[in-house]
């Protein structure tokens, strides 16, 4: 996601205990099991108990839930548009949503995440169970009870109203509805006003669509398009997103669009959904994105996905989003944007962060991406760029503690350019061989999973064979700018 041009300091400045392999365990082993219920070790048979309530992000409590791992999601939509201004700018979305997940607990109960929508049944395994909807967590009671490893087929019918919800920061994300459909860009925790979900990175799971709307809209979900059938005034359209992906990156954008489908070089097919008001300058650098994969596939390795392709909406929420697989555009498709979000495809979505105060990791190499990009389009090079990061009098990059922006801090500047300033430190520091050999290894090592700060520098002192402990420090983990390293 492309700066909001708009940085609140969190004032937050923790730093770790240690840097390397034993921070990036404690976090990771939080974020799976805070809370979660565990089997008795020496007792005669499972000890049931809750699921947590969340996944154990310091910034988000509350997002994601304990004691299961989701396969996959099942969507069923049903989407109306509002009516003509001056009515209120309110949708009706009515859904199903199958989820098959795995217990990792024994569980008497467990959570979901769904906010601002109706619950009307939950089914477990064919059987309808009772469940209690407390603010924004839906919370399951399955009879029986599940046993750690058990598979369990959940079907929960819900609905409501539609309105333009906003994240942390008062900025627009999740289900947006606008006068022709619905802008769904969700990062970092709007999936949940939706569909039912564990709605953190940690938890990632494959997608399958079928989204119904009003005849002449079409609805844009991730993956590739596997039909639409028009009956009684309705079209469905089903997607299939067989890569596992986390949930705030996945979409079921509904507007005025003209699909436009080829094929790659690379032989990854493209489906871009251009909203029929736009004009050719506001997409034409789409255009571009085949020169861009056969950039990035030689610096981070093969396209980690079934397809690739782009939303260029009339409307705006005043970013863009590297929706996996199908990035979203408000308005128009920069070219820097364009390379930005193509990025993350393999820096942010083949690879997340273990929590979201890992960002960085995220921002700094997509921006370090579009450095690279317009390097290789005959234009500034990354040296330069980070030579004039480095002597601009803005203090933007250097308020903030990097690994630690705080959750209003996610989308500013230092995370953006004070990322790949540093990446751009370390690849001086370590070399061009070393530097995109931590590329691809970070891309391949934790192919489909997440990864910490901490995994970071354990893999660039591996690969470099340098101990970049003060490095790291003074770039990640302290707020000035950084004057040796």
């Amino acid at each position: 996601m492309p700066a909001r041009l708009i940085h609140r300091p969190s004032g937050r400045v923790a730093r770790p205990i240690a840097v390397g392999g034993v921070i990036a365990g404690v976090v990771l082993a939080t974020l799976a099991g805070s809370g979660a219920a565990t089997a008795a070790p020496d007792g005669p048979g499972p000890r049931y108990a809750p699921g947590a309530d969340g996944a154990g992000d310091p910034y988000f409590p509350l997002a994601g839930n304990g004691g299961y791992d989701v396969q996959h999601y099942d969507l069923d939509l049903d989407y109306t548009l509002p009516a003509p201004a001056p009515a209120p700018l309110e949708g009706q979305l009515t859904g199903v949503a199958t989820i098959d997940l795995i217990a990792t607990a024994d569980l008497d109960r467990f959570n979901l995440d769904l906010r601002g929508l109706t619950v009307s049944s939950v089914v477990v395994d064919g059987k309808s169970m009772a469940f209690a909807h407390e603010g924004d967590e839906l919370v399951v009671s399955p009879r029986p009870k599940l046993k750690a490893g058990q598979a369990a087929s959940v079907v929960v019918s819900y609905g409501g109203t539609t309105t333009r919800p906003v994240d942390i920061e008062g900025e627009l994300y999740g289900w947006v509805t606008t006068r022709d459909g619905a802008m769904v860009v969700s990062e970092p925790d709007g999936s949940s006003t939706w569909f039912p979900v564990s709605d953190h990175p940690t938890d990632k799971a494959t997608y399958t669509f079928e989204i119904t709307v009003p005849e002449g809209s079409v609805a844009v979900a991730n993956g590739l398009l596997e039909g639409s059938e028009t009956a009684d005034g309705k079209t469905t359209w089903r997607w299939n997103a067989p890569d596992l992906m986390a949930a705030y990156l996945a979409t079921a954008t509904v507007g005025n669009f003209r699909l436009q489908q080829y094929t790659a070089p690379n032989g990854t097919p493209i489906i871009d959904a251009i909203d029929v008001t736009r004009q050719p300058n506001q997409y034409a650098n789409l255009a571009r994105t085949a020169e861009m994969l056969t950039l990035f596939e030689g610096l981070y390795g093969d396209y980690p996905f079934v397809s690739y392709g782009a939303i260029v909406d009339n409307d705006s929420v005043g970013y863009a989003l590297e929706t996996q697989t199908r990035s979203f555009f408000s308005g128009s498709a920069g070219l820097g944007t364009v390379a930005h979000e193509l990025a993350h495809q393999w820096m942010g979505n083949q690879v997340s962060p273990g929590r979201w105060a890992d960002i960085w990791l995220n921002e700094g190499w997509a921006t370090y991406s579009e450095w690279l990009w317009t390097e290789h389009n005959g234009g500034l090079t990354a040296q330069a760029r980070f030579d004039a990061v480095m002597t601009s009098a803005s203090q933007a990059p250097w308020n903030t503690v990097l690994a630690d922006p705080g959750p209003t801090g996610l989308f500013g500047t230092p995370v953006y350019t004070r990322g790949a300033a540093l990446l751009h430190a370390l690849r001086v520091k370590i070399g061009d061989d070393a530097f995109f050999d931590v590329a691809k290894e970070w891309v391949a090592r934790f192919s489909g999973g997440t990864a910490t700060t901490a995994d970071f520098i354990a893999l660039s002192e591996e690969i470099s064979r340098q101990d970049l402990t003060s490095f790291f420090d003074v770039w990640a983990y302290q707020p000035p700018k950084p004057t040796s390293w």
